[in-house]
């Protein structure tokens, strides 16, 4: 049976998800910038939370733990790195590690760089990771702890993961990181199609979450950082690969 993820708008423009093992019940909240969004969520669909799962410190992140933890009894799990800032946990993970929702078997991964310790958890029985705002949909997060060099590590690695991973970030931004994409590689065919696709998608108010993997192989200026002809249409033609992308970084900084 497969793993059920709801979409959860929170705030002004996060996400939180529900993740939920039909076999045996058990269901993961995937951060919580408010309670009372995936309280009801939770109630609509009848389930009951039995994990929150913290990607990050941030306070859109995890502002609502405590008072989901405390409804509902969930037990919360986030990066050891970052036990000193996060909500109490009940479990401290590492890089690498495994922890399981019921039947699912889940890789915690480093994807430190937007800050130090922030985590990505990746189902490879779902297809699914959840890369809060490390990868974003045509983006990726703002580097405010981390340098240009581990933001790139951290992106390569989920990069390495299959092509039709679905990619369940923390932000509604596809619109203008699209725009922002267009700037690097205004004559990119799938970027073209895909900021259209995305347009029409806001005017519906459907998220653009989750996206693919391979979406982002072809339309990400962060994955594509690393490629010849992308630093070429940057001025970079030679540069490394992190200089390349922290280029691409600093320009959307200034978008």
């Amino acid at each position: 049976m497969p793993l059920e993820i709801v979409t959860v708008p929170c705030l002004k423009d996060n996400y939180a998800y529900l993740a939920r093992d039909e076999a045996t019940g058990a269901t993961a909240i995937i951060d919580v910038p408010e309670a009372a969004p995936i309280l009801n969520a939770l109630a609509e669909k009848g389930w009951h939370a039995s994990h929150i799962l913290i990607t990050h410190h941030h306070d859109d992140h995890i502002a609502g733990v405590k008072a989901l933890a405390a409804a509902t009894g969930a037990r919360v799990i986030g990066a050891a790195a970052d036990q000193h800032r996060l909500p109490r946990l009940d479990e401290a993970v590492e890089p690498g590690e495994t922890i399981r929702i019921g039947m699912f078997a889940g890789e915690v991964i480093d994807v430190s760089g937007h800050t130090i310790g922030h985590v990505a958890y990746h189902f490879p029985e779902a297809g699914a990771v959840f890369t809060a705002d490390s990868l974003m949909a045509l983006g990726c997060g703002r580097i405010f702890e981390g340098t240009p060099e581990m933001m790139l590590k951290s992106l390569s690695r989920l990069a390495a993961l299959p092509p039709e991973t679905l990619i369940y970030s923390g932000h509604e931004y596809a619109q203008s990181n699209a725009r922002f994409a267009l700037t690097i590689e205004p004559a990119n065919p799938a970027l073209i199609s895909r900021s259209n696709a995305i347009t029409e998608a806001r005017k519906a108010g459907r998220p653009t979450v989750p996206t693919t993997l391979s979406h982002e192989l072809a339309t990400n200026p962060f994955l594509r950082a690393k490629l010849p002809e992308v630093k070429a249409l940057i001025g970079l033609a030679g540069a490394s690969d992190a200089e390349a992308f922290a280029e691409i970084r600093a320009r959307k900084d200034r978008f």
